[in-house]
């Protein structure tokens, strides 16, 4: 299928050095940015002074999470095939980053869950380039070097353009036995010896503490939720479970190019629906591989007690959290 002329846009790289396949013209993205960030408020508030979601708060230097996601996706992707997924009761906050244009925006009426922001991008994807690669990006992580997660997702693309039909997941591994993440564990090397791309022996979605120290002794590793694969590869495995939801999201206007808003009639037929729990922990494993992440870290911002960990290990305070602890410092003296 021919693509329309999309419009195009320039911006700097974050990781200049980086080889930037742009001769891969079938490469995209989907930025997650619909979720509501409920449990890092206490956080978030404080730092902002508002209800704001984490995704649009400066929790590391100035720029925010989604800003600064755009920026490292952009670093590996064209901006002009990066859709930003976002819900329409954050206006107030997505209108005002710098970075995201509205040509990227698609507006869900509400959050429903990670499946519908991801098929409808993919539905969207699918109508405009049949042979797509596509990554899948979740605005709310933290990488201590950037550099190294850059070519993590540079080597990603390449995998499922040699592995069409699989989809890459990309994996960390873990500090201790966490129950809150998916787990996956690797099996024999999906290219050959000396390569870090795994086939997917087992998928585990949010374990019991017991099975996650099980997990954890074996050397799985945690689910990180950036994924890369075709098109035609992401839309199989929904396929399989979520078949409905597939067709009805089919009869939305799809993004091309420019701003898309989803009517609220239809999205009040749309279930909240998990990607992880109904995709992928329910996907044959021969249709997943794991890429291990090398030296990026990761983090993924759930909680205040992660992202405080978050900035301890970065060795750099944000002015937000030097001026919090001056805040409690005037506070301690007054009292005695």
């Amino acid at each position: 299928m021919t693509q329309p002329e999309l419009e195009m846009h320039t911006k700097p790289p974050l990781v200049p050095s980086v080889r930037r396949s742009r001769k891969e013209r079938n490469r995209w993205g989907v930025v997650l940015a619909g979720g509501d960030g409920v449990r890092l408020r206490p956080l978030t508030r404080r730092i902002c002074g508002d209800d704001r979601p984490k995704q649009f708060c400066p929790l590391f230097g100035e720029k925010t999470l989604l800003e600064q996601t755009i920026q490292r996706s952009e670093s590996i992707i064209p901006s002009e095939r990066l859709l930003v997924s976002l819900a329409r009761d954050h206006v107030d906050w997505y209108s005002r980053q710098a970075g995201l244009l509205p040509s990227q925006c698609v507006v869900q009426p509400g959050n429903k869950g990670t499946a519908p922001a991801i098929l409808h991008s993919l539905l969207s994807i699918a109508k405009l380039d049949g042979q797509a690669l596509v990554a899948i990006l979740p605005c709310d992580h933290h990488y201590p070097d950037e550099l190294s997660f850059a070519f993590d997702l540079e080597s990603a693309f390449e995998t499922a353009a040699q592995r069409p039909e699989v989809v890459v997941l990309l994996g960390a591994k873990p500090d201790y036995p966490e129950v809150e993440y998916g787990w996956i564990q690797p099996g024999s090397p999906l290219l050959g010896g000396g390569s870090d791309v795994f086939q997917v022996r087992a998928f585990q979605e949010k374990p019991t503490l017991d099975l996650a120290r099980k997990l954890f002794e074996r050397g799985c590793l945690w689910n990180t939720f950036v994924m890369v694969g075709t098109v035609e590869a992401f839309l199989r495995i929904a396929r399989a479970n979520l078949g409905e939801l597939l067709d009805l999201l089919g009869s939305a206007p799809m993004w091309a190019g420019k701003e898309t808003h989803i009517e609220h009639p239809l999205y009040r037929r749309v279930p909240p629906v998990s990607f992880s729990v109904n995709v992928l922990a329910a996907a044959e494993p021969s249709r997943l591989a794991v890429l291990r992440l090398k030296h990026a870290g990761w983090s993924d911002l759930g909680d205040p007690e992660r992202a405080l960990l978050a900035i301890r290990d970065g060795g750099q305070k944000p002015k937000w959290m030097t001026e919090c602890l001056f805040l409690a410092f005037r506070v301690f003296q007054r009292s005695v």
